[in-house]
């Protein structure tokens, strides 16, 4: 479904991304996670088509993402950490936009059950210059999942949800997954990550530390804790100075 090859990606003289390689298959879900600069939304802008590919080849659906950039993006939808939406536009007139965008035919039936799983039925003629910052990345939720993607990449997406729609959220990228599509979600708690990825790609400064499922990290790195967990791992995965702590036996 997904499938990255020693993708490169530079600003200037900086090195974003270097040699990322990695595969998903349907109904995966996918953390990636890494420090501050680590090149995660770089990398989730590259496989969006967003930003291309200084060396490497990225494909969505069997799509390459620079050859064949439309047929890729029909397939995807991308949420960025800070949505830009159309202040002067409701939150359905959103929505229809989006299903237009992508073709979508009677699209309304999908846009009240968006509406009611992320509590915003209630505020459908209301503009997005006037919803909270909780209530525009719901809405630009609802306008990915418009489309039914068949890959969907979130940076940081629970920024300003509250708990019902953290909830709500998670629920339906399981959703999704379970429909058949991948799911890859750049995130800082780890606990999410955790508890719903089936694998996990750890960045540190561009550079690929570990990809594959998450029960693969322990033995990965040699922890023999099954306790242990991936907020512990992550420190270990990035030579964090608290690894030696957070790893160390209870007295």
């Amino acid at each position: 479904m997904i499938n990255v090859e020693d993708f490169h990606k530079a600003y200037g003289e900086t090195l974003a991304v270097a040699g990322l390689s990695f595969s998903l298959a349907a109904g995966d879900i996918m953390g990636l996670i890494g420090p501050n600069g680590a090149g995660k939304t770089t990398t989730l802008r590259a496989l969006s088509g967003i930003i291309t590919p200084g060396r490497g080849r990225i494909s969505i659906a069997g799509h390459d993402i620079e050859s064949d950039t439309l047929a890729a993006k029909r397939e995807l939808a991308y949420i960025p950490d800070d949505p830009q939406l159309f202040p002067d536009l409701t939150v359905e007139e959103h929505l229809a936009f989006a299903a237009s965008a992508y073709g979508v035919s009677d699209a309304n039936q999908l846009a009240d059950h968006l509406l009611q799983q992320f509590d915003l039925a209630g505020k459908r003629r209301a503009l997005a210059r006037d919803l909270s910052r909780g209530m525009r990345q719901k809405l630009a939720i609802c306008c990915a999942y418009i489309h039914d993607p068949k890959a969907i990449f979130f940076d940081e997406p629970l920024t300003g949800l509250d708990p019902l729609g953290i909830r709500n959220l998670k629920k339906s990228m399981l959703t999704h997954a379970g429909n058949g599509a991948v799911v890859v979600v750049s995130s800082h708690l780890l606990a999410m990550v955790e508890d719903i990825c089936t694998h996990v790609l750890i960045l540190k400064q561009g550079e690929q530390r570990f990809f594959g499922p998450i029960e693969g990290l322990r033995e990965q790195f040699g922890i023999a804790n099954s306790d242990t967990t991936l907020e512990n791992i992550f420190f270990l995965a990035t030579d964090h100075p608290s690894a030696a702590f957070t790893l160390a036996p209870s007295r």
